[in-house]
């Protein structure tokens, strides 16, 4: 039987990718926090809507830079590996599930950014309240803005929704690994975590 820790071999991530992860992480649970609170403000909430929904577009054209970052960053550093022993579905599963989550995001960032470009109302974005963000020029241009604007919105909501969902099983995921199958697979992306000892060399063991 093979030696748990040889088969873990946890390196753990770059202090720089576990900085953007919980960065982006935060960040992206702070516009599921706002985007329903402030579309369900009324008229008589108008400054406080016109706040939030600036807060918004800060943050995801800020998320937008921080995942450009981090794709970057990934390409340049590969990740650790996941443990030996975990089955092959399993493995596959966990990278269409990041891609996605990685396209995802960043498709929401580009949409969301489209919808304030093609909006009628033409409201700019200053990102937290110092510099202001163009809008995608060919969005502005657009003869129909407010069918542009319904379809963008739509776009932008269900695709919440299903980035909502994999964030969640995400998580349950994570917690999995770390409660039941105990691997201390979380602890890759933990700054101070323990990590599992590397795979013993037998070269050396005989030497």
């Amino acid at each position: 039987m093979k030696n748990n820790a040889a088969n873990t071999k946890q390196s753990g991530y770059t202090l720089v990718a576990m900085t953007l992860h919980w960065v982006l992480a935060a960040l992206i649970t702070s516009q599921f926090l706002v985007g329903p609170v402030m579309t369900r403000l009324s008229d008589a909430d108008a400054d406080l809507q016109f706040t939030l929904y600036q807060f918004h577009k800060s943050i995801g054209i800020t998320i937008l830079i921080l995942m450009g970052i981090r794709l970057v960053w990934r390409i340049l550093h590969k990740p650790p590996a996941l443990p030996e022993d975990f089955p092959a579905t399993i493995v596959t599963v966990s990278k269409v599930v990041h891609g996605t989550l990685y396209a995802l995001v960043i498709i929401l960032c580009l949409v969301g950014w489209s919808l304030v470009s093609a909006s009628p109302y033409n409201i700019p974005t200053v990102l937290f309240g110092e510099v202001v963000w163009p809008h995608i020029w060919f969005m502005e241009q657009l003869t129909d803005k407010q069918a542009a604007e319904t379809a963008l919105k739509a776009v932008h909501t269900y695709g919440a929704y299903v980035l909502l969902t994999l964030v969640t099983l995400h998580t349950f995921a994570a917690l999995y690994h770390q409660f039941y199958r105990k691997d201390g697979l979380i602890g890759r992306m933990l700054p101070f975590a323990p990590r599992a000892p590397s795979a013993p060399n037998p070269a050396k063991e005989k030497g």
